[in-house]
């Protein structure tokens, strides 16, 4: 007799699918209401095929697997109707095709929406809750793009050429255009067919088995050694940690050697060869290489500082201006000397420029060396000293100066009373919330 008749409806489905959680099928049980649902014993840890990767608008990630979710990098599954109460109200098999939050939208009627794809519906749901209307038919909000998905991600323009969404099903790729809702079909036969699909820190990733892939969302491109276990990068396993169980480092041992944020206000720290993005800590921390971001880029920086829409990065005596677009673009002609382009001689210890003004403060020792961007030539106007004999990074926002040492920082009101001040203020610990380290 064939084993498939033998077993409860749900895994019939999962049977004839091939799906490979059939062997670890957790115990069923009927409520109270004498509806039939999982236990929540499954184990993302033990390698599970995701069937649909969002974010919510509150920048919480969610994991769907059959009836179950995540909610975040860390912690137990959970019944996924207990949080999106409606899905189990049309569709019984629990089974979530596709997802993505539409967030970079200005129309309050579709912004921070998540989308559900279930066969051939979509529901829109909004701070949990199902919008009037929704289930409709996905050609209806979605003309042109086919029903039983396998995944689904935003793709902002700059990332995209427009406000797109990226829909897959099999090795196929439609995306489409928010505005217009047209949509272009792309045959990407070299990524591996996506069972979902995550935008996260601008960047794009297939999830396939228990393994990813990170894609260019224009032209599917693949670059680096990829696949990749997603346990090591998503989510937090015994055994395993970013690189395959790289020790993170503690917080008494990070040395920073730039902190700066962009005119789009991303923030980011650089530690050595690597970067961190600290404005989104909510995501969970995370680090990449430099050259990921700024390809020019080999090895570590001295200092990196924005005024307008350029980011300068100071690398010994030279120095590169990137555009700061959504890929960080390097202006023709650079790298320049930094003598020549800034008017002072490197290496440098660090810079930085406070918000709304064009005077960038240049560390060296214990100096600080004042230069107009806004001059030409760019010279040194002014000279003062601080009250460090040396230090690791500076950097200035509407809070005022913050000047790095080791895990440790120094806040000041503005780049005079730091010049000024005979005593230190008391020092501030790096934090492992936003900083990625290990308290």
């Amino acid at each position: 007799m064939n084993l498939c008749l033998l077993i409860s409806l749900n895994l019939v489905y999962r049977c004839f699918h091939h799906d490979p959680m059939i062997k670890d099928a957790p115990e069923r049980h009927l409520d109270p209401k004498g509806e039939d649902h999982h236990d929540a014993k499954l184990d993302r840890c033990k390698g599970i095929e995701f069937d649909a990767i969002t974010p919510d608008e509150k920048g919480n990630t969610f994991f769907f697997k059959g009836d179950h979710l995540w909610k975040g990098f860390s912690g137990s599954a959970e019944i996924s109707s207990s949080i999106f109460k409606e899905l189990d109200d049309y569709h019984h098999l629990g089974h979530v095709d596709a997802a993505f939050r539409m967030h970079h939208q200005e129309d309050a009627n579709v912004h921070d929406h998540i989308y559900f794809f279930l066969d051939d519906k979509v529901f829109s749901f909004y701070n949990y809750t199902l919008e009037n209307g929704y289930p409709v038919e996905i050609q209806q909000e979605f003309p042109g793009i086919p029903s039983h998905l396998d995944a689904a991600v935003e793709c902002p323009k700059g990332e995209c050429i427009t406000d797109s969404v990226l829909f897959f099903k099999g090795n196929e790729t439609y995306s489409f255009d928010i505005k217009t809702k047209t949509v272009k079909k792309k045959m990407w036969t070299h990524l591996p067919n996506c069972t979902s699909a995550f935008r996260w820190l601008e960047h794009y990733y297939c999830f396939h088995g228990y393994n990813f892939t990170r894609f260019h969302p224009v032209s599917g491109e693949v670059t680096g050694t990829y696949p990749k276990d997603v346990r090591n990068y998503f989510m937090s396993c015994k055994g395993f940690g970013h690189g395959g169980g790289a020790r993170r480092l503690r917080c008494s041992e990070v040395k920073l050697n730039a902190v700066t944020t962009d005119d789009k206000g991303r923030s980011y720290a650089f530690h050595d060869a690597m970067y961190l993005r600290l404005d989104t800590h909510k995501d969970g921390s995370h680090h990449f290489p430099i050259s990921r971001l700024w390809k020019e880029i080999s090895g570590g920086v001295d200092a990196v500082f924005t005024y307008g829409d350029n980011m300068y990065i100071i690398q010994g005596d030279q120095v590169y201006i990137y555009k700061s677009a959504a890929h960080y673009t390097l202006i023709e002609g650079y790298p320049k000397p930094l003598k020549e382009e800034l008017g002072i001689s490197g290496p440098v210890d660090a810079a930085f420029l406070c918000p709304k003004q064009h005077t960038v403060q240049f560390v060296q020792g214990q100096k600080m060396y004042e230069v107009d961007l806004a001059a030409t030539p760019r010279v040194i106007k002014k000279e003062r000293p601080i009250p460090f004999p040396k230090i690791d990074a500076g950097f200035c926002d509407t809070d005022g100066v913050k000047v790095f040492i080791g895990p440790e920082y120094y806040s000041y009101e503005t780049p005079m009373i730091l010049a000024l001040s005979k005593l230190r203020p008391e020092p501030h610990k790096i934090s492992p919330e936003k900083f990625g380290c290990e308290a």
